[in-house]
């Protein structure tokens, strides 16, 4: 289907002109990219972010379109801001969380606030001040762990390899639970592999599509875990976005749980020499998996978003080459303010 002359864009465009949405994470990466779309379908958009040094948030993120939405610096581990932010608000997409694995098993205790103990005071905001809000959570794949069969369907067994992976599990069924204890009207989507503009580049603790394409621009060797051989499905940013919009206003989708993942299935290694190609630049070598990583490591992953296409038709419309090539060219404008 052509991205032109997409039938679903005037739905879309038509359940979000004039509503008021807030947006959890929404200095972050995949926040702003959804921010950004809502604005130019004329939401009244509020973002929320901590600005915490260690994650995503950027107010470069927002650079060009931050007189059209409101930012409200705050942290979602706090209930009094919560309750507050909550209030009259038609849309709630709840992307805040911790998403490093390392991080999370370095740090157990930080995740379990941000990804179980926050996400329930959101819940409790709503329930307690809007509970006629309808909520999008942003859960992981990580929560399967190591596949047992591919692609991994919504049925797969849920075995966690990390702090991380049990809390964004627990964040997203306290979602589940309040829709069908309270009434609260939520969806998860199960993100795979994200990319595009706007990802933070500073450290490798947020995946290594970011750090591979920040070594990438500044011309430097990649470093592979183990053979290269693991094979992932990855998202470009915009079909995530587009995932979100279309499941939001969808009443059949309440309750609902949903893989996101492409056809595209692609070994490290081919996405590797793919992306050096793309910059034209920077090398890779295959290194032993440090410990640390080894440990909490997957294997092969790729979903399938059979349920979500079935249900509203969503399938992702970026091939890798197209989205790589997008994400090269936003940061060769603007690296100094994404590596700093």
């Amino acid at each position: 289907m052509s991205r032109a002359t997409d039938p679903r864009s005037d739905e879309t465009e038509e359940a979000f002109r004039g509503r008021k949405v807030l947006i959890t994470g929404g200095l972050g990466f995949i926040g702003s990219n959804l921010a950004k779309r809502l604005v130019d379908l004329e939401a009244k958009v509020t973002v929320v972010d901590s600005l915490n040094p260690n994650y995503g948030g950027n107010l470069e993120n927002i650079r060009g379109f931050d007189d059209r939405l409101h930012v409200n610096i705050a942290d979602v581990r706090d209930p009094h801001s919560m309750k507050i932010l909550v209030q009259d608000q038609d849309f709630l997409f709840n992307l805040a969380g911790q998403v490093s694995h390392i991080d999370s098993m370095e740090d157990p205790f930080t995740d379990l606030d941000i990804n179980c103990r926050a996400q329930l005071s959101i819940l409790e905001a709503c329930r307690q001040n809007n509970p006629e809000i309808r909520i999008v959570f942003a859960g992981t794949r990580q929560q399967y762990g190591r596949p047992d069969y591919l692609p991994v369907d919504e049925n797969h067994l849920s075995r966690p390899v990390d702090v991380n992976g049990i809390n964004k599990m627990a964040g997203e069924w306290y979602h589940i639970l309040y829709n069908n204890t309270y009434d609260i009207r939520t969806t998860s989507l199960r993100l795979t592999n994200t990319y595009g503009p706007r990802m933070l580049l500073k450290h490798s603790r947020q995946g290594f599509i970011p750090w591979f394409t920040r070594l990438a621009l500044e011309g430097k060797e990649i470093q592979i875990f183990g053979d290269g051989e693991q094979k992932r499905d990855m998202n470009y940013v915009d079909d995530v976005v587009d995932a979100l919009l279309l499941v939001a206003p969808k009443p059949e989708t309440y309750g609902e749980i949903y893989n996101l993942g492409h056809t595209e299935v692609i070994r490290l290694r081919d996405f590797t020499e793919t992306l050096v190609r793309l910059a034209g630049q920077g090398s890779y070598r295959l290194v032993p998996f440090p410990p640390e990583s080894k440990r909490i490591d997957i294997g092969d992953y790729y979903g399938s978003f059979e349920r979500i296409r079935n249900a509203i038709g969503w399938v992702p419309k970026f091939d890798l080459e197209e989205g790589l090539s997008r994400t090269l060219d936003y940061y060769r404008d603007r690296f100094e303010a994404y590596a700093q």
